[in-house]
């Protein structure tokens, strides 16, 4: 497929954010066409070093966070201290569709880029804006990352907790990469409402949210005072149906039984243990949740007897709900990621395979990554194109404005 034929040709975003969330909504974008304009200080994106600055990033010589989430961009470096940089990027903002920010508020006051300050240099100008508690209240400006924010304050990490235990942890990002797609959401609704007005507006979005909406669950559940004790531990799940038993060649698979009325003699059958149907401590379901302990007891022997594909084979046959505990180191060879679309094949040396973004359309596919871009490295061609004369670009490079 063409570029002019993806969704988003012709659309233009400025994406002026830093780290994961926000420019991982950009890179949906772009990844449908949009032409994305990374806009970044003279120190660059933190992204760009991040594989090396955190130490819960996998290591390797492959700076791959920067390749997943700035394909597609062009980069242009400004320093917005300086008023010719302002100007310069002022020219960009005339000029384009969507705009998506994360500094805190009180950055965006004092650099002139509040929705205020842009609106009145392009009245159909989408902003996109993200934060890490809300544009509002008391901790408006709080730096937040998936971690504090998402996870943390959401309650995400206590309802992970086990009983006796600490509060659960996350690996680095996903709260980010969920977010992203709320904040490409919010950004549609706006492209359809200045389809039907003419007029560009705010939207946003907020990792606190997101966190919340993702532990919607028990969120809503406090809001009328119903709330659910720290889980037991695996020997003696609330349920044993739904819980995690390791096979003989040490894969794990997750047991998802939520009818067990329907399913509990189909699963004793794939076992190959169908005296345990009409076993009185299990026949019922009440009775094999008071006997949770026993019942797990069992099942660990079970499953350790036969290999993980043994027992896919045999929990299919009878639609029985379960799933495999994946191991990334196991991505390589997954013929289903390929097919779903999570997986592409990229045009780029260092990075020839990459995750790409969960949206799939029947009209289009996704641009093939290319690398990611070096600082500055379109900043000339970009102005350009804005407008700007070489004398004006020359004299901005020697102020130090633009990289």
């Amino acid at each position: 497929m063409s570029a002019s034929a993806l969704p988003f040709a012709g659309l233009k975003v400025l994406d002026i954010s830093s780290f994961i969330a926000a420019p991982a909504a950009a890179v949906i974008l772009a990844d449908y066409g949009a032409d994305v304009i990374k806009v970044e200080g003279p120190d660059g994106d933190p992204n760009r070093s991040i594989v090396k600055d955190s130490p819960s990033y996998p290591k390797g010589p492959i700076n791959y966070p920067w390749a997943m989430d700035s394909r597609h961009k062009r980069s242009i470096a400004l320093d917005l201290k300086q008023k010719a940089a302002r100007d310069a990027l002022d020219r960009l903002i005339a000029q384009a569709d969507v705009l998506i920010i994360n500094f805190p508020p009180p950055v965006r006051e004092r650099l002139r880029l509040r929705y205020e300050d842009c609106k009145v240099i392009n009245p159909r100008l989408i902003y996109a804006s993200l934060t890490g508690y809300g544009e509002s209240g008391p901790d408006r400006d709080r730096p937040g990352f998936d971690a504090t924010a998402y996870f943390a304050r959401s309650g995400l990490f206590d309802v992970q907790r086990y009983e006796g235990g600490p509060p659960g942890t996350a690996a680095p990002a996903q709260g980010d990469r969920a977010t992203s797609v709320a904040l490409f959401a919010s950004i549609l609704m706006a492209l359809m409402h200045r389809d039907k007005t003419g007029e560009g507006s705010w939207v946003g979005t907020s990792l606190y949210a997101n966190g919340l909406w993702s532990n919607g669950v028990f969120a809503q559940a406090a809001l009328v005072g119903s709330f659910l004790a720290p889980r037991p531990p695996r020997d003696r799940p609330r349920s044993a149906l739904g819980n995690i038993y390791r096979t003989r060649d040490d894969r794990w698979l997750q047991l998802t039984i939520v009818r067990e009325d329907k399913l509990w003699a189909p699963l004793c059958r794939a076992l190959g243990e169908p005296e345990l149907i009409d076993d009185p401590r299990f026949a019922e379901l009440e009775a094999r949740r008071a006997n949770s302990r026993d019942l797990v007891t069992i099942l660990d022997g079970v499953f350790l007897t036969r290999d993980y594909e043994d027992w896919r084979e045999r929990l299919a046959a009878q639609s029985i709900t379960f799933g495999v505990i994946g191991r990334v180191q196991d991505l390589e060879t997954d013929e289903q990621a390929v097919h779903a679309g999570a997986i592409i094949d990229a045009d780029a040396p260092d990075t020839p395979r990459q995750i790409n973004n969960p949206i799939r359309l029947s009209f289009a596919q996704t641009r093939t990554p290319k690398p990611a871009p070096a600082l500055g490295e379109h900043g000339e061609a970009i102005l350009r194109e804005a407008g700007m004369d070489a004398g004006a670009i020359a004299a901005l490079k020697a102020s130090k404005g633009l990289l």
